[in-house]
């Protein structure tokens, strides 16, 4: 008897959990959808929010100063991540593509010694401009999913000194490397990651369309990647 009323009271206290807290999972999940791939389903990634809400709710310490809805909300937007990341969303030769081009980027830049254009890393790719377009608006489906860990890292108390300072460093990579994008592509980022601004709201704000948000995204992710490699992050 004891044991039916402890299972009424606990699934009393999920659905209380889950009414309370399921704004903030729509608002991750929406928030990391519109920078995913149209195969990914909102669905899926509310399921997965969800769960990952119980468990925050059951491994929750108030010890440790933060406060449950800031714990929750890492913990869902990890778990969400983890399942982008599981399913691997990114197809192979988008990766290695951007691999490409952030390679062709480093040799320019160290053979130019400053920031280059986009007619000149196609050439340096051998191919027509508007093909390297195409391909550099694909990389907007890359995510560079470590931006989204970098963004969120030292958010946790849980972290050791070690990580934590490995972590600033990756920031402080990240940071450096955002500082040395044409002003442009500086724009663009800091209306998507900074303002939350769609491509489509982007666009408007800058007067081009949404396809070339896109390329101008990409580009900049590429040249990202190619100073965060240069300098050993």
């Amino acid at each position: 008897m004891e044991s039916s009323a402890y299972t009424r009271n606990q699934r009393q206290g999920v659905e209380n959990l889950v009414k309370e807290y399921l704004p903030l999972v729509k608002k991750i999940g929406l928030h990391l959808v519109a920078r995913l791939p149209r195969e990914v389903e909102l669905d899926d990634l509310l399921q997965v929010g969800m769960m990952a809400l119980v468990q925050a709710n059951a491994n929750y310490d108030p010890a440790q100063g933060a406060s449950f809805s800031t714990y929750a909300g890492i913990r869902i937007k990890g778990a969400m991540l983890d399942e982008v990341r599981r399913n691997d969303w990114v197809p192979r030769p988008v990766q290695q593509n951007i691999k490409r081009v952030a390679d062709a980027l480093k040799l320019l830049e160290a053979r130019l010694g400053r920031s280059v254009t986009d007619k000149e890393i196609a050439a340096e790719l051998g191919m027509p401009l508007e093909e390297y377009h195409k391909l550099s608006r694909e990389f907007v489906y890359s995510r560079m999913t470590s931006l989204e860990d970098t963004a969120d890292a030292g958010e946790s108390e849980e972290l050791d000194p070690f990580a934590q300072l490995e972590d600033a460093q990756k920031r402080q990579l990240l940071a450096r490397a955002i500082l040395t994008l044409p002003e442009k592509e500086k724009l663009m980022m800091s209306l998507y990651y900074v303002e939350e601004l769609n491509l489509k709201e982007i666009g408007e704000v800058m007067g081009v369309s949404e396809s070339r948000i896109s390329q101008i995204h990409g580009q900049a992710l590429a040249r990202i990647r190619a100073k965060v490699s240069e300098w050993g992050g």
